[in-house]
């Protein structure tokens, strides 16, 4: 794949271009020994780049204050090669979580590794700058045998509304009725109506990009239903319209600035700038709190593509991408069946093609255990039992980890201070470890969220706003279903106008407006009486269809001339 220019700041270190570690001696001056290298072996070179591992923290067996005496510790690694086996970072509020998944994000990125990050309080922005040697950070990474070294990343930032980031947009026809009908909670006579329109579409060149060309294909299938049913099926209004409003619903949320073009082309999330970090793109989502069904639907796309068009790779020694979902139980509220169903397939299968899926949230029971059952690298952070539910979160996620007999699980869980976890991950053949208390290391980023100023700076310069900030509008079902109607209207409009041809002949027959009006009748009147008001059958007939010709072109005429009603 093709490297594209670094987004970090210019060259500041020897080494990885940073500024120099906290604590690190200066340089000799002339005539002085030059000092002695770290002797540290804990350090991010040796331990997160050059043996496919990423550091999580230190362990140990007593409380998390034995860190400071140095007893029983023991280093907790991520294994590249079994990051695919996808991971769940789960704790109450305020434990950490955001810090974990900040850290597990920059490993990835050292090693090669692009990652995508939704980032729903916005926290996670901060990778994208130098980390400040604070005092804390400082003494956190001499507990767990670091020296602290500021850092920062590549980014690029992606908003579904295109305010805090590149927008990111699918068309219609991407997602596919199947998608659609799941997302939309649509019954099987439902669903069969939409896969009508995407076949109608297809056959008749017509481009579903948008919603309103969604819109105007279920206008067009209504109103030709009769001429569809022998070949397609009895298609009804009543389904329809449900359909129509169920659209309303994702539009509500958003959905008009999701569906459209440019498309993303998941080839730019999976960037590698040319110092060899992987890209972390950040997804913006604050917004997405408050609409479930929408982030559920990218996110459900999203896995699709990649699974449709990345290889198989089986067990690569890094994954191809890494992607962290924050606030993950917003994609299983309230989700119909066929959805987590749909989201448990693409997670068990996605992995063979390198992708590792990693879900953060607060409670463990906010995964569905189908789900669940397919993560296997875990970091659990501090639960509180207040409730009963509480308590069976607890018992639950206790009863997940395999077992340290230096440990009462459940009840570590409860007591564990901000910035520690429990953690399992899998190592040789891909079993779990035995869980560990552990205290994570610091991330080298910033910790906190970006100034607007220096968001706008990022995306200046980012690589790919040339590409999807800006809308297009192309030709699609829409306009040429507009066309369509304009062209058919013009031909009856000129009859209707001039008063000719077969139609002017019929109205003038009818209407008595022709020639022949106010002759009087050639023959006398049977019997010698008053004319016969009666008609023949003929005229009957003929009166019949010219009152349907008549209605069928006001129609016609109608559409044509407002054709932006069907808007």
């Amino acid at each position: 794949m093709a490297r594209t220019p670094s987004t970090r700041p210019p060259a500041t270190g020897p080494r990885t271009g940073k500024a120099p570690a906290a604590g690190a001696a200066a340089p000799a001056s002339p005539g002085q020994a030059e000092p002695q290298a770290n002797p540290n072996p804990w350090g991010p070179a040796a331990q997160e780049e050059g043996d496919g591992r990423i550091l999580v923290g230190r362990s140990f067996l007593g409380r998390s204050e034995a860190a400071k005496a140095g007893t029983s510790a023991k280093d907790e690694y991520l294994t590249l090669r079994l990051a695919n086996r996808h991971g769940l970072v789960t704790g109450a509020t305020g434990t950490g979580k955001t810090v974990t998944l900040q850290v597990l994000a920059e490993g990835f990125s050292r090693a090669g590794v692009p990652v995508f990050a939704a980032d729903i309080k916005g926290d996670l922005s901060g990778v994208a700058a130098l980390g400040e040697a604070k005092d804390f950070l400082v003494e956190r990474a001499q507990e767990v045998g670091l020296t602290y070294t500021p850092d920062s990343f590549p980014v690029i930032f992606w908003d579904l509304f295109g305010e805090q980031g590149h927008p990111i947009r699918a068309t219609v026809s991407e997602m596919g009725p199947l998608l659609l009908a799941r997302l939309m909670g649509l019954n099987d006579t439902q669903e069969g109506v939409l896969n009508i329109v995407f076949r109608l579409a297809d056959e008749q060149g017509l481009p579903i990009l948008d919603l309103k060309d969604l819109r105007a294909m279920l206008a067009e299938v209504a109103q030709t239903a009769s001429t569809l049913t022998t070949k397609y099926g009895n298609v009804s209004a009543q389904s329809v319209g449900a359909i129509q409003r169920q659209l309303l619903v994702l539009e509500n949320q958003g959905a008009d600035k999701f569906f459209g073009e440019p498309a993303l082309n998941i080839a730019d999330l999976m960037r590698v700038d040319r110092t060899g970090y992987g890209t972390i793109s950040v997804l913006a989502a604050d917004k997405l709190m408050g609409a479930p069904r929408l982030y559920a639907c990218f996110l459900l796309w999203l896995l699709s593509e990649l699974f449709e068009r990345l290889p198989e790779v089986g067990d690569p020694d890094k994954p191809k991408l890494v992607f962290f979902f924050d606030e993950a139980h917003l994609l299983f509220d309230e989700a119909p069946k066929a959805l987590l169903d749909k989201v448990e397939q693409v997670v068990r299968l996605i992995r063979s093609k390198g992708v590792g899926v990693y879900f953060v949230s607060q409670n463990p029971l906010d995964i569905p255990e189908s789900v669940l059952a397919q993560l296997g690298n875990r970091v659990q952070h501090a639960l509180r039992a207040f409730t009963p539910r509480d308590q069976k979160a607890v018992k639950a996620a206790a009863e997940t980890f395999r077992p340290n007999p230096d440990l009462d699980t459940a009840q570590v869980i409860m007591e564990l201070g901000k910035g520690e976890a429990l953690v399992s991950m899998l190592e040789g053949n891909g079993v779990p470890s035995m869980v560990e208390r552990t205290l994570i290391r610091p991330p080298s980023g910033r910790i906190g969220p970006l100034s607007a100023e220096e968001r706008a700076a990022i995306l200046a310069r980012s690589p790919v706003g040339h590409i999807y900030d800006a809308p297009i509008d192309r030709e699609s079902a829409f306009e040429m279903l507009q066309k369509r109607i304009e062209e058919k209207a013009a031909p009856q409009e000129a009859a209707a106008s001039d008063g000719g041809g077969f139609l002017g002949g019929v109205l003038d027959s009818v209407l008595g407006t022709g020639p022949a009006a106010g002759r009087a009748p050639s023959g006398p009147a049977r019997g010698g009486g008053r004319p016969s008001t009666r008609m023949t059958t003929t005229e009957v007939v003929v009166n019949q269809v010219a009152r349907t010709v008549a209605t069928g072109l006001g129609r016609a005429i109608l559409r044509g001339i407002l054709g932006s009603i069907r808007r």
